[in-house]
């Protein structure tokens, strides 16, 4: 294993060296669109998820610049977002409200309007469980009836340090291929459809797909990815927020001929339910399996959890023959939280993620 800054990579050798390839974009569409000046020399980063996995990774780059675009999965059909979705046939919005949340600042403005947009009424009325920022997002939708200047409206409210937009404009369903979801045979496979029991289901999930089919990606989303200088997808819930990206045809195409480089984010541990028993090796085989022709040009994974930790002691050689199946090179670093939870420390993140862009990327400081 080479060391380098700290940092162990495998995988790697010099015929593989990136180059930058600059966007030809002028301007950058986050801050643009957020009233902010872009941060001299920043890079263009567009991060793809859901979930706490997308918020971990935006509060880690965010850190590292404001050229920062979200692509959010717009499946979740649970809680409040589900309630919202059945009796408006809107978007569901508590995946993007976190997205929101997670890119505020850290100045009194930003920690207020973090706070309260997430804040969820109490009570056993109509308004109980739901979250603030998910009625101003669709509040927003209805008045303006476009999801995208909507979102782009709450994000100068917030002050957001970047621009959030979902990966698709009609919501989606997920429905899953499990092995094992009766208990009672073992054996068999059925399918399991939603978002809210895909991601607790007993068994082993198989496959993901997307319904309608290949339902129609938000062109923001598409040009976020063709115009960034890197793509950074997971960490989160695998098969419901990370993997939903490579099944919406546009934006898969976009993932697969952008001039980005691409940094996949393992997760720190396996999901009960949804990936149970997944090996670190396995995480990589399922995004191969659903995305064949996806290159990938680094994998972060938490070093501890790899060596006994969350996964238990980690095929390494395995690893980085999978890593080097998706033409990646694997880094290995610390970033998980220091109490031992399956959490990730922004701070860490963002440092890891500070010298991959560095070591794969342009040379010289981003900052």
């Amino acid at each position: 294993m080479r060391q380098e800054h700290g940092v162990g990579v495998t995988g790697y050798s010099p015929a593989r060296q990136l180059q930058h390839r600059p966007s030809e974009r002028a301007q950058a569409t986050g801050p643009a669109q957020a009233g902010q000046k872009p941060r001299p020399g920043a890079p263009r980063i567009t991060a793809l998820g859901g979930g706490q996995g997308l918020s971990a990774s935006l509060s880690a780059l965010r850190r590292l610049t404001n050229e920062l675009t979200a692509v959010v999965t717009v499946a979740d059909d649970g809680g409040s977002s589900g309630r919202l979705r059945s009796e408006l046939g809107v978007l569901p919005p508590g995946d993007l409200r976190k997205a929101l949340a997670a890119l505020c600042g850290d100045d009194d403005w930003g920690r207020t309007w973090s706070e309260v947009i997430q804040q969820r009424f109490t009570g056993n009325g109509g308004l109980g469980g739901h979250a603030v920022g998910n009625l101003l997002i669709v509040a927003l939708w209805e008045k303006l009836g476009d999801p995208v200047e909507a979102l782009n409206w709450v994000g100068r409210l917030l002050n957001v340090q970047g621009r959030v937009l979902p990966m698709s404009a009609v919501p989606l369903d997920i429905e899953a291929q499990v092995r094992g979801h009766d208990p009672a045979r073992p054996a068999e496979v059925s399918a399991v459809r939603g978002q809210a029991s895909v991601a607790v289901t007993p068994g082993t999930v198989l496959s993901v797909r997307l319904l309608p089919d290949e339902p129609p990606a938000v062109p923001e989303a598409v040009s976020a990815v063709l115009e960034a200088d890197w793509v950074v997808l997971g960490p989160g819930s695998w098969f419901t927020s990370v993997l939903p990206h490579l099944l919406v045809p546009e934006l898969a195409k976009a993932l697969i001929g952008t001039r980005a480089r691409r940094l996949l984010t393992l997760n720190l541990a396996p999901q009960p339910g949804e990936t149970e028993g997944f090996t670190p090796q396995r995480h990589l085989d399922v995004i191969a399996d659903h995305a064949p022709d996806l290159a990938v040009d680094a994998i972060l994974v938490d070093e501890r959890a790899v060596t006994g930790g969350a996964f238990g002691l980690a095929d390494l050689a395995g690893l980085e023959k999978a890593a080097e199946r998706m033409g990646a090179a694997l880094v290995l670093d610390r970033v998980a939280r220091a109490d031992g939870s399956p959490r990730h420390d922004p701070e860490l993140l963002a440092a890891a993620y500070d010298r991959i862009f560095r070591t794969h990327g342009r040379i010289g400081p981003w900052r």
